[in-house]
């Protein structure tokens, strides 16, 4: 299940974090890939622990907890701090599947990478190519979406970006561990969710709502790892 969450980032939000991380400095971007990721990986990012990261990092956590859509689809019990890269002049970032298990940096604690997530931060007319392409059991499609839209998209997902052949393409990528770990039961459960808010905005105070919200938890209790 692949979703788009727009405007996670408002149009000033986004402006600070460019104007941020502007002045940060980069690296190579394989200093953060695994074994297989490394060889298919051309791009810069900043490196995790840069103040430039952390503060913009901190600006898009607060935005996730804030965001209704993101809470229903991830079911978030650890999201890793969100990085930073860049890709241009003929830069990509071949087919690839990211790995499972990511270390928590300054704490060496475990995540498992159940979500993967991009938020764009460029406008698409500013650069060619840059597309990310997601390969699951729907199909294959390209994204590319406004500065200040997040696509989620399963971390089993084949996927890769495409080279940008023109100007430069700025995105924050990180990963969630879901409280439920199975996508089937986590799309049943965000399709439930999102049916009953539409539900509750058209017809509040229907009984029936407060037993399908009891479905909801219920299923939620019986699936979620806390």
């Amino acid at each position: 299940m692949t979703i788009v969450i727009p405007q996670l980032l408002t149009s000033a939000l986004v402006a600070d974090a460019r104007r941020i991380l502007d002045g940060a400095e980069w690296q190579d971007g394989k200093a953060t890939a695994g074994h297989q990721a490394a060889g298919a990986k051309d791009n810069r990012q900043v490196p995790v622990d840069h103040p430039a990261s952390r503060q913009v990092g901190t600006m898009v956590l607060k935005a996730l907890s804030e965001n209704a859509l993101f809470m229903a689809a991830a079911l978030p019990s650890q999201i890793l701090p969100p990085m930073f890269s860049t890709y241009s002049g003929g830069q990509k970032f071949g087919t690839h599947v990211d790995g499972a298990i990511r270390q928590i940096p300054g704490s060496g604690k475990p995540l498992r990478a159940d979500l993967s997530a991009t938020l764009f931060l460029s406008e698409p007319a500013d650069y060619d190519g840059g597309e990310l392409v997601i390969q699951d059991t729907y199909g294959t499609k390209g994204v590319k979406l406004p500065p200040g839209h997040l696509v989620l998209y399963p971390s089993t997902s084949l996927h890769h970006v495409t080279p940008v052949t023109r100007g430069t393409r700025l995105a924050s990528f990180f990963w969630v561990q879901s409280m439920v770990r199975d996508q089937c039961q986590r799309s049943i459960l965000f399709d439930l969710d999102v049916s009953i808010q539409r539900l509750t905005a058209d017809h509040a105070g229907n009984p029936n709502l407060v037993r399908l919200t009891g479905v909801y938890h219920n299923l939620l209790r019986r699936w979620a790892e806390v």
